[in-house]
């Protein structure tokens, strides 16, 4: 598991105070219990932790851990240097 993946569902076992154990790459937020005001509790974290930002028409589209993962990767590709090098590792 990459470090991506690993912070993402780090920041989504915090934020659904669950054990990160129980999640997968392939976990729904559904299935996680995120509801909507946890998803944009969960977008302020994601957005915090890579330094990045999500808009609106991007979060419409998250509906699983993968796809938080797909679209932080995708955003830290498009910043200015396009890595995932980041300070807070």
């Amino acid at each position: 598991m990459d470090d991506v993946v690993q912070r993402v569902i780090r920041l989504i076992a915090e934020n659904q105070q669950i054990d990160a154990g129980t999640i997968t790459i392939d976990s729904t937020f559904e299935e996680l219990g995120v509801d909507s005001f946890d998803g944009v509790n969960l977008l302020f974290a994601v957005e915090g932790e890579f330094d990045v930002s999500v808009s609106d028409e991007q979060a419409k589209q998250l509906r699983s851990v993968r796809d938080v993962v797909e679209g932080v990767r995708q955003l830290l590709a498009a910043k200015p240097g396009g890595g995932e090098s980041d300070a807070s590792e």
